[in-house]
């Protein structure tokens, strides 16, 4: 039977930026994506049977809320006629709740599987479309590509930013994204930017200081890091990163870390590793 092993690593918001909210209550906002080279990986599949069986290396996270699965039923309902019996592992590494867009990286992995072994007559643009439906951060994951954001994030523009290496912390909480964006304090205001003009020193991250202000373990995260390299939060949080030029450094700081807090280091990467692993995948079959 057909066989497919992908990454679904993780993003980072390298600045966040919201510009205003629609009728609807979704946020406007300008966005750097940027991903880096740690994440889940996904194990499919394809069986003689129709049924879907999933399963997941963290077992409470195996349920039927699951992106993934959501991710399956959403190509079912679209293509029934191409739909086939798949069982799919999970191998979960990215916390939940920390910005890094784990969930919807899990299901945009699953859309591109899906694609390549139910040999769906869609566009990766399609698809990208399609995947809205599951969450706003979808899209930059199976475009696979850094890039600027517009609109509720699903506006991408090609980029090339530096590759650094990053140290990623969680300090041990959840931040809820509703609350974040549902907060009266959270500002909605800010001035769009050119993309071309973007940097560090001219960006930051708007939900930042509410973040910090509501979960005061992330305040000092924050103020524990920003001592080694100039750190942010990414996306509406827990995690915090910090850019360093050489791996050394990076691994050094997370040698520091308070037990409290769990980290990684990885380095900043501007194709999705899935990208290359289905071309290949691609010629093999």
């Amino acid at each position: 039977m057909a066989t497919l092993s992908l990454s679904a690593v993780a993003k980072l918001n390298l600045f966040l930026h919201i510009t205003g909210q629609r009728h609807d209550g979704y946020h406007l906002l300008e966005t750097l994506f940027q991903f880096i080279d740690y994440g889940d990986r996904l194990d499919f599949t394809l069986t003689a049977t129709d049924t879907l069986d999933f399963s997941c290396s963290v077992a409470e996270l195996a349920g039927p809320d699951n992106l993934v699965l959501r991710a399956v039923q959403l190509l079912q309902q679209e293509f029934p006629e191409h739909a086939r019996g798949v069982r799919i592992h999970l191998h979960k590494v990215l916390p939940c709740g920390g910005g890094l867009g784990g969930g919807s990286s899990d299901a945009a992995t699953t859309l591109l599987a899906l694609r390549q072994l139910w040999q769906l007559p869609l566009s990766t643009a399609e698809l990208a479309q399609l995947g809205l439906q599951l969450g706003a951060d979808v899209p930059i994951f199976v475009s696979g590509h850094a890039a600027f954001a517009q609109g509720i994030g699903e506006q991408l523009t090609p980029m090339t930013p530096a590759c650094p290496w990053y140290l990623v912390v969680h300090p041990g909480v959840h931040v809820s994204t509703p609350t974040i964006f549902q907060h009266p304090q959270l500002p909605r205001q800010h001035a769009p930017i050119d993309p071309q003009q973007w940097n560090w020193h001219n960006t930051q991250n708007d939900c930042q200081q509410l973040v910090c202000q509501l979960y005061p373990e992330v305040a000092k995260a924050l103020a524990w890091l920003v001592e080694y390299a100039p750190s942010r939060l990414t996306g509406t949080g827990a995690c915090i990163f910090a850019r360093f030029d050489q791996q050394q450094q990076a691994l050094a700081a997370l040698q520091q870390l308070p037990a409290a807090w769990t980290g990684f280091v990885a380095r900043g990467i501007n194709e999705s590793p899935v990208c290359q692993q289905l071309r290949q995948a691609s010629t093999v079959t």
